[in-house]
């Protein structure tokens, strides 16, 4: 495997990690602020700095390249594999009437399945219920294929979210890439750090991913009198408080982040699905938590690998970002400390995190997590 990494910043020139080179048929990854993959002259210079086929976008809510954690830059990585392949397959969310099952479902079906060791996903990050395009890819998966990945981000601001496969970057796009090879060795994890604080409820009604109610009360009345003065701030400063969710019948709980508020029905739209019945809990972190969280995180994806992995792909979400802040790069550190130096790193700061729990091949969205995806050859 030959990683060639760069990176750009508003107004300068491309800066890269090593000497650059030529490389055959490579898988190009593209993370960026939203504004500036909005602008054709940029994804124009993008693609004559790196003139190949497979270039794959995503924007976000801060920019990982090695060690650093960039806002408004560009961060490319070119991965050319010498003994494994991939495909790429894209779906827009857009053309299903936002039914994000329906088209993960139609996503999965279109890649070919022989000898598929990982699907990889980078999905528009608004709208797009996780939970349920998790459900879509994984309905005739029957166990067999890992997914990691993560949602796309827009700083703080939740106004809109650019993925795309060849094309410039869209709105509603899913893109969908399915790793293969035997010497392949792919692993993963999914870490938080938060804490819970509060009495323990009970969600008595909601609808997919939109909460209504908590302990038969109105769910953004009870969150705004817990947020207080912050409750203006809404809904930037859900991020800093997460709520925790057990579903009914399980023991591992889910970080959901809240994406929106209808202050007409008092409900909240989160970033996955919130079931009636389903314990929750409000959470909060420090900035030592979350350090700790990325570097268990690192452990675990690590911990069973047969190889030093030579890839380490970073999704950690934007309230991880905001409750760090000037002191953010520490948790990109801890997580390069126990992957290796020599480990090509890449990543952004997302509206979403999809691996499985430890020891499971089942997908989960995760909200406040670390997540990795460790690649080698």
């Amino acid at each position: 495997m030959k990683v060639i990494q760069a990176f750009k910043k508003i107004d300068q020139s491309w800066k890269y990690l090593k000497p650059k080179e030529v490389l055959n048929n490579p898988l190009v990854l593209v993370f960026a602020n939203r504004m500036l993959l909005e602008q054709t002259e940029i994804i124009d210079n993008i693609r004559k700095e790196f003139p190949y086929e497979h270039i794959v976008f995503g924007s976000t809510s801060g920019e990982i390249i090695e060690a650093n954690v960039f806002d408004d830059s560009i961060v490319v990585t070119a991965i050319e594999f010498e003994k494994s392949t991939f495909e790429i397959r894209t779906e827009n969310v857009l053309n299903h009437n936002k039914d994000a099952k329906k088209m993960g479902e139609i996503l999965y079906d279109k890649m070919p399945k022989e000898n598929l060791k990982h699907l990889f996903v980078i999905s528009e990050g608004s709208f797009v219920n996780g939970s349920s395009l998790i459900e879509g890819l994984e309905k005739n998966i029957q166990n067999s294929v890992p997914i990691s990945g993560g949602m796309c981000g827009d700083d703080a601001k939740f106004e809109k979210t650019l993925a795309s496969y060849k094309e410039n970057p869209k709105e509603g796009e899913v893109v969908l890439i399915g790793f293969y090879g035997e010497t392949l060795e792919i692993s993963f994890s999914s870490f938080g750090g938060w804490s819970t604080f509060g009495p323990e409820r009970i969600i008595t009604k909601s609808d997919a991913n939109i909460l209504y109610e908590i302990d038969d009360q109105p769910a953004l009345d009870l969150y705004k009198k817990y947020l207080g003065d912050k409750a203006d701030q809404l809904p930037q400063a859900s991020l800093l408080y997460p709520l925790n969710v057990t579903m009914e019948g399980r023991t591992q709980a889910v970080v959901r982040t809240i994406l929106g508020i209808d202050n007409d029905n008092l409900s909240m739209t989160l970033a996955g699905d919130v079931p009636v019945n389903a314990k929750v809990q409000l959470m909060m972190a420090s900035v030592d938590g979350i350090v700790e969280g990325a570097k268990t995180a690192a452990k675990l994806a690590i911990q069973n690998r047969v190889k030093q992995p030579e890839l380490a792909i970073l999704i950690s979400c934007v309230g991880r970002k905001l409750v760090m802040n000037q002191r953010v790069e520490e948790e990109i550190e801890e997580v390069q400390n126990i992957v290796g130096k020599n480990v090509a790193i890449t990543g952004f700061y997302s509206y979403g995190e999809m691996a499985p729990f430890t020891e499971n091949t089942f997908c989960e969205l995760h909200n406040q997590t670390m997540t990795l995806t460790l690649l080698s050859e």
